[in-house]
């Protein structure tokens, strides 16, 4: 039986894991095995610049952080809990991705 790898990835963790959660109550009512939701290692995006990069005077600089929160879950994939899945409401801030294997 083909197994299903789905990731979502967004800046909001609460959107993700609430997205995992409905993934994770479809699998159970439907009776079929899920592994996760595993969290995946966050990755940070920093981008430095600085405040008045015009004007002479102290360079002072503002450090902006963008937080992308990660997570997997793994279920086996048939057709009716693939199409259960896909009528998930997803935010735009949350990045979906399944895969097949086999």
């Amino acid at each position: 039986m083909p197994t299903a790898v789905i990731k979502l990835s967004g800046v909001n963790a609460k959107d993700a894991d609430s997205i995992m959660q409905q993934i994770k109550t479809i699998a159970n009512t439907l009776g079929i095995k899920s592994r996760g939701p595993i969290p995946l290692p966050t990755k940070t995006v920093v981008q430095t610049t600085r405040k008045a990069p015009n004007s002479p005077g102290s360079h002072t600089y503002e450090r902006w952080e963008m937080r992308i929160h990660k997570r997997m879950i793994s279920i086996d994939g048939n057709e009716q809990i693939l199409r259960q899945v896909m009528r998930i409401v997803v935010p735009d801030t949350v990045h979906i991705e399944i895969s097949l294997t086999s």
